[in-house]
Parts: C-alpha cells; sequence; structure tokens
C-alpha cells in the first residue's frame, strides 16, 4: 500500500493527509455512489459541515433492536454464544442447543417482533424529548432488518417477515423526526471467527461449531437453499490470536494480525448500505468503526459518507477515535462517555440505559436511572455535544415496566427544563464544580461515564441562547441555597447586573451576586433531578 503526504490548511489549522491507494478498493459497479459537492476524499469531505439542524437537536433516542435480543443475555451474544465456558455460552447450551448443532442462524426464526408498534413507540420517545430517531440496520452478527436485496439473511425473509426499516422510517417520518441507521455488519469478518471454533473440554470436545457450514449441509434443514457463509462469513483464516477472546479489542482498526477482508465482503456492506440509504433516505448514519468502515485498507466508508452528503444536504455521519482533521469531515461519536471540555465541532455522546441488546439479568439488577442520564446530557450538551440514548427493547419489540418508568421520569423533566437544551450552545465555560474540575480520560472511544456518576448541586453547567443564559445544578442543594461562583459580581464573562433569575417549572427568585458568586434561593423542588434557572443576557 504505497503512500504520499499533502498538506491541507482548513480553517487555520494544518492537517496532514495521508494519500493512498487502498489495499481493498470497493467495487461500485452495483450500487454507484451519488456524485455532488463532495469527493471521497479527506480534503473534500473536510469542506463539510455538521447541519445546524443537529446542533440544535442535542438529544435522539435509539431502538438498538435485533435477533440479539432473542435469548434476553445481552451484549455481543451471537459472539460469546461461542466462547465456550462464557456465561452466554452456558445459557445458550442450556436453553437452546450446542452451538455445533444450533447456532446463531437457528436463532433468528424466533425473532418474531410479534408486539412490535413502531409508531406507537416513536411517538413515545418523541414526547420525551426525542428530536431525532435512530434504529439498527444491522448488527455485527450480519443479519439485515430490512427486505436486502444483497443480504438474503433478513428480517423480511427470516423471523418477522417484515421490513423492520421501511416500518421504522415510516414511523420517524409521520411524527416528524430525522432518521438515523446504524450498520455494523462490516465487522462480521473478524466478529464471528469465534463461530469456527470448537470445545475443548467436555463430551463434544474437539467437534466443530457452524461457523464453517455451507449451502450444501442445509439441504432437509428449515435454511434449505441458505449459505451460512453469507451470514458468518469465515471462509478464510483466523485472526491473529483468535482463541484469545479480548484479541478483536485491539484488531478493531484492522491492525495487529487481523485478517484482512475480501473485496467481495468490502463490496457486498458498500452495496447494503448504500442500498438502505437509497431506499430509507436517513438524515444520519452511524459506523462502530475506528473512523470508517475498513479505513485505512478500503475506501468503501469514504465513499458511503460521499454518498450521503452529497444525496442529502443534510446529512451526518458519525465516526469514533477521530483525529483533529476527520472530526472535519465526520461527526464525532464517543461511547458511553465524554471528554471533560468544550470541543470546538459538534459531537455526541452514544449511551444505553441498560445493555445495548436486551439483557434480562440487567433488567433485574436496574437501569441506568432518569437522574443519572439527565445530568449527563445536561453535562454533554454544556461542552458542544449532543445524546443519543438507547431505551432497550425486548425481541418481542416492547420495553419492560423499569424502561417505561425511566421514559415516564425523562419526559416529566424534558417537558418542564427542555428549553434549556434544545437550540442552545456552550457558554464560555462549560461549568464549574468537583467533577468540572477532575482530570478525566477517555478509555479508546469512550467508555468514561462512570467518572460523571454522583454529580450533585455543587456541579453547575452553563449554556446559552441569544437571549437567556441557563444554569443548571446538577441536584438540588440540601439548604436551598445555591451560589454559582462563575457568576460572581465584577466577573469578567458576565457584566450585567444579576437581581432576579427563573427557575423553570416554578417562577422569578431573587438573586444577589456577591464578591463570592451568584447566591440563589431556591423553593422546595418542583422536580426530582435538577434545576434549571433561565438568566437574561
Amino acid at each position: 500500500m504505497k503512500k504520499f503526504c499533502l498538506i491541507w490548511l482548513l480553517s487555520g489549522v494544518v492537517v496532514t493527509i495521508m494519500a493512498q491507494r487502498y489495499q481493498v478498493p470497493v467495487a461500485d459497479d452495483s450500487e454507484t455512489m451519488q456524485v455532488g459537492q463532495y469527493e471521497p476524499t479527506w480534503q473534500s469531505l473536510m469542506t463539510h459541515e455538521t447541519p445546524e439542524w443537529f446542533r440544535n437537536a442535542k438529544f435522539g433516542i435509539w431502538a438498538h433492536w435485533g435477533p440479539q435480543c432473542v435469548e434476553g443475555s445481552g451484549d455481543w451474544m451471537a459472539r460469546q454464544m461461542y466462547m465456550e465456558g462464557t456465561p452466554k455460552y452456558k445459557y445458550h447450551v442450556e436453553h437452546y442447543g450446542h452451538p455445533s448443532e444450533v447456532g446463531f442462524k437457528d436463532i433468528l426464526p424466533l425473532f418474531k417482533a410479534e408486539r412490535w408498534e413502531p409508531e406507537k413507540l416513536v411517538e413515545r420517545y418523541k414526547r420525551c424529548g426525542a428530536q431525532y430517531f435512530f434504529v439498527l440496520g444491522n448488527h455485527h452478527d450480519n443479519f439485515d432488518l430490512w427486505d436486502s436485496q444483497y443480504q438474503p439473511w433478513n428480517s423480511k425473509n427470516i423471523g418477522p417477515k417484515r421490513d423492520i426499516l421501511a416500518e421504522w422510517a415510516k414511523a420517524a417520518k409521520k411524527a416528524g423526526l430525522p432518521l438515523g441507521i446504524s450498520f455494523h455488519a462490516d465487522h462480521a469478518w473478524t466478529w464471528y471467527e469465534p463461530s469456527q471454533r470448537y470445545d475443548l473440554e467436555g463430551e463434544k470436545a474437539g467437534i466443530y461449531y457452524d461457523g464453517n457450514q455451507t449451502k450444501e449441509d442445509g439441504k432437509g434443514k428449515w435454511w434449505d437453499g441458505l449459505d451460512p457463509q453469507q451470514l458468518y462469513q469465515q471462509h478464510h483464516p483466523m485472526s491473529k490470536g483468535s482463541w484469545d477472546n479480548n484479541a478483536i479489542h485491539s484488531q478493531w482498526d484492522w491492525s495487529h494480525g487481523a485478517c484482512p477482508p475480501s473485496q467481495a465482503f468490502v463490496t457486498n456492506f458498500y452495496n447494503r448500505t448504500i442500498d438502505a440509504i437509497n431506499r430509507y433516505e436517513p438524515d444520519l448514519i452511524y459506523f462502530d468503526v475506528t473512523v470508517l468502515p475498513f479505513y485505512p485498507l478500503s475506501d468503501c466508508g469514504l465513499k458511503i459518507a460521499t454518498h450521503l452528503y452529497n444525496k442529502n444536504p443534510r446529512g451526518v455521519v458519525f465516526g469514533k477515535i477521530l483525529n483533529d482533521g476527520q472530526r472535519k469531515a465526520l461527526t464525532w461519536d464517543v461511547e458511553r462517555g465524554a471528554p471533560n471540555e468544550i470541543i470546538a465541532e459538534p459531537w455526541q455522546t452514544c449511551n444505553c440505559i441498560g445493555d445495548w441488546h436486551y439483557n434480562t439479568s440487567r433488567y433485574e439488577r436496574g437501569y441506568k436511572s432518569a437522574q443519572n442520564m439527565v445530568k449527563q446530557l445536561v453535562d454533554i450538551v454544556s461542552k458542544n455535544g449532543n445524546l443519543l440514548l438507547n431505551i432497550p427493547l425486548r425481541a418481542d419489540g416492547t420495553y419492560d415496566e423499569k424502561a417505561a418508568r425511566f421514559l415516564d421520569e425523562l419526559e416529566a423533566w424534558m417537558t418542564q427544563n427542555g428549553e434549556s437544551i434544545f437550540g442552545t450552545r456552550p457558554w464560555v465555560r462549560f461549568g464549574e464544580g468537583p467533577v468540572a474540575e477532575k482530570s478525566i480520560k477517555m478509555n479508546a472511544q469512550g467508555f468514561n461515564d462512570g467518572q460523571y456518576n454522583g454529580m450533585d448541586s455543587r456541579d453547575i453547567r452553563f449554556n446559552q441562547t441569544k437571549k437567556f443564559l441557563y444554569v443548571t445544578a446538577m441536584g438540588w442543594p440540601r439548604d436551598g441555597q445555591l451560589t454559582i461562583k462563575s457568576l460572581a459580581k465584577g466577573n469578567p464573562d458576565f457584566r450585567k447586573a444579576i437581581k432576579k433569575v427563573y427557575l423553570l417549572g416554578y417562577g422569578v427568585l431573587k438573586a444577589t451576586q456577591t464578591t463570592e458568586g451568584l447566591v440563589v434561593q431556591l423553593p422546595k423542588p418542583c422536580n426530582n433531578i435538577a434545576p434549571v434557572l433561565r438568566i437574561d443576557k
């Protein structure tokens, strides 16, 4: 793979661009990339700006829902059921059968979505403040949740026998919400490698799992005529250290001995993604990858991003673990966490109240509280970010009563205080207090949200509109007195004298500016999460 350097000057920032000949260039004969303002190069994509509608939206809800919810054992079930001795393997063997006889392909018909009502769900999410709605197009399990012309293992052919994406898209359109679709199947190539294994112990030791099965093996079975390799994609050598269950994490960017994908696999992912974009016209697309799909081995992801930008001027494309230059081309996504500073470019946190896929044991332990997630939303918005929040659905298409209670509490707070979130921008500083002053590092693509737990009334966050400054305390002080140090008398950032403030959901309060801060006496709590003050600018 030959490379050469270009230096690109954009908005006063010098960025080094690596132009390259890709090891696995995508073949776009079947699905043609939309031609227009943008070209599939970093130089071109960096001229794209995250649209204002997304910056104003601040909050979206995600239905991260598919056939891996059937067993109710949680995230990465379709991989870990092939890992001997793990809880998901044990659960699968006990309740469904040994993975040499009952593989993930055999779970797919059990995904029925028999109680799924997309319009009611989307309307519920909208009442909770969602300004955009995301759905799963496919996960690492490589099963397409639409009537896919490039993947016969799809929800129209198997399981629900419904075009899930078409019905979600119709519901989002009826509710007036921008639609997002996430595509994760590009990692099926390495993610499914445990399906090539076999038990090392026990009565079935040495008997291979079903990951190497072919179309010929299906004669007389329910999947007669289907090729398991179009699902598992395992007719390739295993990656370096593949029997190490954790090796995949260091290989997520296709380095450290990951088996390179074939051009046929890359092109198939490209065709499926372009097909879904053309059919369902999303405003946002999300990839669970380092930078873009198959990057830096292939131009596949660059071409998909270019296609969306040229097709939809409102389009947003998310990528993870981006450098400064790439954050100008894509919108940075942080998983389950946040930076502890204002970020110049708009960005997003994706998080979940439980596991990404439905997990009955997580349900039993309890989900994240509405109090916790609202506080994290406020913190994220103060730093120029958005929050995309997953509400887990069971395989039948419904959420449980704990998720319902979460949504009720979220709706109550957002109804009262939503004006302090939507359409706002960061102030000169994002906040004050113990958590704001902590040094909080991110782990890979994020995974630091636990550092933001326990914020209380000492932790204060700011954001603004042209007319108002909003001040949110991350809890109600016990004595009712709130002191905002950043708004002390004589501070250089807000020179207007403050004599009164407005408490959302209550009314006008008297305020006193001292050299120590703006002192406000709050009434009894008018919500059970966090008070929001509005100050005229």
